[in-house]
């Protein structure tokens, strides 16, 4: 069992949801980037997923596409991501790291480089946002060699058929996208949410952690989403925060760690 494994394995013995949470890899400075996933932990985060910067982040809102852009001016690169990892890892060797992103820059590298170099760096797993099911079996294959998670989206559209495919390749968490569209979107309905996680679970025969993510951008969407599912994840919010207080980073930092403290508390609250 890897990192990811254990923190599910140990947030079900707490009877509370996996924190996880979303920033990109060098927005907009790699300092900034090391410092809040220092915050993330203190703050009770159990998972980071870190962007890989890309030119074209078509699944992502123009919140997260402004995070992109601050980096790609600091020309973050993969290797780029791999070596905060590796800075994050002198100092933290349990919280799971996973990097999310897109095909391209691993496909340049090679996926046995890649995955290789990743595993050494302390990354435990993947998600690509453009790599589905049915394109993915060479690069799974090759992953899960290296003990890494490759985790994949279902959406309210999937499909049981798709969803079985998706729950074959899934390992780690399966990513459930709350709503139809882009990142940075809001949920105002928890019901359909619910059931669609239900069902994922019935189809999976409660093999993976389902996770809910897109539109939780308060304590109240976190506690009602933890209520019914094995993880939250939190990006468009604090890359929102990067955004408004860029130039300030002290006020940057405290308000990240009020917001991050806020969610924490309310998902374990019973």
């Amino acid at each position: 069992m890897n990192r990811v494994g254990k923190i599910f394995s140990l947030q079900k013995k707490n009877n509370r949801p996996a924190f996880i949470t979303y920033l990109v890899c060098g927005d907009p400075d790699i300092t900034t980037t090391l410092k809040i996933m220092n915050l993330m932990v203190d703050s009770g985060v159990d998972i980071i997923e870190l962007g890989v910067p890309f030119t074209d982040p078509i699944a992502d809102g123009p919140v997260i596409q402004k995070g992109v852009e601050r980096a790609l001016k600091n020309n973050i690169s993969l290797k780029s991501v791999l070596k905060v990892v590796e800075s994050f890892r002198k100092e933290n060797q349990k919280t799971p790291i996973i990097l999310m992103g897109y095909m391209n820059p691993i496909e340049r590298m090679g996926y046995s480089k890649f995955s290789k170099q990743a595993k050494a760096k302390g990354v435990d797993g993947v998600l690509l946002v453009d790599s589905p099911p049915e394109e993915s079996e060479d690069i799974n294959k090759i992953l899960i060699r290296n003990n890494l998670c490759q985790i994949f989206l279902a959406s309210p559209t999937t499909e049981d058929k798709r969803l079985m495919s998706i729950i074959k390749f899934s390992s780690g968490y399966l990513y459930y996208v709350s709503l139809k569209g882009i990142t940075g979107s809001s949920i105002t309905n928890f019901n359909p949410i619910k059931n669609n996680v239900n069902r994922i679970r019935k189809l999976s025969n409660n093999s993976i952690p389902v996770t809910v993510g897109f539109g939780i951008k308060n304590a109240i969407a976190a506690k009602n989403i933890g209520k019914f599912s094995d993880g939250i994840i939190i990006g468009s919010s604090i890359v929102e925060l990067i955004e408004k207080h860029v130039n300030d980073k002290v006020i940057m930092y405290k308000k990240i760690k009020s917001f991050l403290d806020n969610i924490s508390k309310s998902i374990g609250e019973k």
